[in-house]
C-alpha cells in the first residue's frame, strides 16, 4: 500500500517575524485543514530540519504537538540530511505507510535562518561538507570550485548561469509565497558589480540561493483511503547517497543525481520526455545547469542547450522551477524538499493557481543535500 498526498501547507519564504515554532505550526495547521482529517487520526509525524546551530532548538520534533492537544502522544521524529532534510522526512513518512505501521502521517519541513547574520549562516551550512578535507570551506566556495571545474572541462558558461537566474526570478513573480518577487535582467546577472559582486568566483551574488525562513507541510494517507478533495501519488521515489568527500568524486557532473533520476525513471516506466515539469535543487545556478544533464535533458557538458533552445522556460517543453526555485522562491534548508513536493502536488492536481502548467500530469522533484551527496528524486501524479 503506497501513500498519497491529500493536504499541504506552506508559509511565505523570506525574512519572517515568526519564530521557528510558529512556522512549523502554521504550515502544519494549513495541511491538516486542507486534508480535513482529525488531528487525532495522525499516526506519526516527521520533521525535516537541518539546524546546524541556526536556532537553539536542537530537539524540535515535538514542537508541532502544541498546535492541537489531540496531537499529544503522537510519535514524532526529526530527520536530517543536509539541504535534503525535507525530502528525507517525506520519504520516511511514506515508508511508514508502505510498511503498514502508519496510515495517516504529517510531514513538516522548516528552517529559521535569519536569526543569524550572513556569516553565521554560512558557517552553519558549512557543516554539511566533509570536515576532514573541506572544513573552513563555505558552500559558495565549494560550488565556486565545482563551477571552475565545469568551465575548465566544457567552457565558460557564465551566460547560461545568468539566464538561469533571470528565468527563476521571472517565474517567482507569479508565486505569492516567493521570497524575491523581482525581475532581474540578463546584463545585471551576467556582470559583476557593486550590487552583484563575485561571491566565490566565478559565482556572482545572482548565482546564489537565498537565506530564508519558512516551512511547508504535507498530510499523507494510505492510498485505500478516499473522500479527499484532491490527491497526488508517487509514481516513483528514489534516494541515492554518494561519497561525502568531493575528492572521491568527479565534480564535473552530478553522478548521484543522475543515478537517482535513472532509478526513478526506471521505477515509473518513463523517460524525461514524459515529464510535464520539474522542481529541482538550484542552490546555485551551476547546480541547475548540471541537473539538466543529470535528468537527461542534454548530454554531459551540454546542459546549456536546454536553456538556449527554450526547453526549461515557463512556456517550454519541460519548465524547470516554475515556483522560482531556491534562487528566488527561497531556500529555508529543512523546508525545501517538502516545499518542492507541495509545488509538484499542486501542479498535478490542478491546484497551482498562477503557477499552473496547463494539463500537467507528471511532475518531477529533485532535492539535493550537500555537494551532490544526498539525492532524492520523486515523480508525482494525480490520484483519485
Amino acid at each position: 500500500m503506497d501513500a498519497k498526498i491529500v493536504g499541504w501547507g506552506h508559509t511565505p519564504f523570506g525574512a519572517l517575524d515568526q519564530s521557528f515554532e510558529e512556522l512549523i505550526k502554521t504550515a502544519a495547521a494549513e495541511a491538516i485543514e486542507m486534508a480535513g482529517i482529525d488531528p487525532a487520526e495522525i499516526d506519526a509525524i516527521w520533521l525535516g530540519h537541518f539546524n546546524s546551530g541556526m536556532v537553539p532548538d536542537a530537539f524540535a520534533s515535538s514542537l508541532v504537538l502544541a498546535l492541537d492537544d489531540r496531537l499529544r502522544f503522537t510519535p514524532a521524529t526529526r530527520v536530517e540530511n543536509a539541504c535534503a532534510s525535507g525530502s528525507a522526512a517525506v520519504y520516511a513518512a511514506r515508508d511508514a505507510i508502505r510498511a503498514g505501521s502508519a496510515h495517516n502521517v504529517l510531514v513538516i519541513g522548516a528552517e529559521k535562518m535569519t536569526s543569524l547574520d550572513t556569516r553565521g549562516v554560512t558557517q552553519a551550512l558549512a557543516g554539511a561538507s566533509y570536515q576532514t578535507e573541506e572544513a573552513g570551506v563555505s558552500f559558495p566556495q565549494i560550488f565556486g570550485r565545482i563551477t571552475n571545474g565545469y568551465f575548465q572541462a566544457y567552457g565558460d558558461q557564465s551566460d547560461t548561469l545568468a539566464r538561469i537566474a533571470v528565468k527563476n526570478h521571472a517565474n517567482a513573480l507569479a508565486n505569492p509565497l516567493a521570497q524575491m518577487r523581482r525581475a532581474v535582467s540578463f546584463d545585471f546577472c551576467n556582470t559583476p558589480s557593486d550590487k552583484n559582486p563575485l561571491i566565490a568566483a566565478p559565482l556572482r551574488l545572482t548565482d546564489c540561493s537565498l537565506i530564508s525562513d519558512g516551512a511547508a507541510a504535507l498530510v499523507m494517507v494510505a492510498e485505500d483511503r478516499s473522500g479527499f478533495e484532491c490527491a497526488a501519488g508517487f509514481r516513483a521515489a528514489r534516494q541515492v547517497n554518494d561519497f561525502l568527500p568531493m575528492s572521491r568524486r568527479d565534480m564535473t557532473h552530478l553522478a548521484g543525481a543522475a543515478r537517482a533520476f535513472e532509478m526513478a525513471y526506471d521505477e515509473a516506466g518513463l523517460t524525461v520526455n514524459d515529464l510535464d515539469l520539474a522542481e529541482v535543487h538550484d542552490c546555485f545556478t551551476i547546480a541547475e545547469l548540471m541537473i539538466y544533464e543529470a535528468m537527461g535533458l542534454a548530454p554531459q557538458g551540454q546542459g546549456a542547450r536546454a536553456m538556449s533552445d527554450g526547453t526549461v522556460l515557463a512556456d517550454g517543453r519541460l519548465p524547470i522551477n516554475l515556483s522560482g526555485g531556491l534562487k528566488a522562491k527561497g531556500h529555508p534548508v529543512g523546508a525545501t524538499g517538502v516545499s518542492m513536493h507541495v509545488m509538484a502536488a499542486q501542479q498535478v492536481t490542478g491546484q497551482a493557481g498562477p503557477l499552473q502548467k496547463a494539463g500537467a500530469k507528471l511532475a518531477a522533484v529533485f532535492n539535493m543535500g550537500g555537494s551532490g551527496v544526498a539525492n532524492y528524486c520523486s515523480i508525482l501524479e494525480a490520484r483519485s
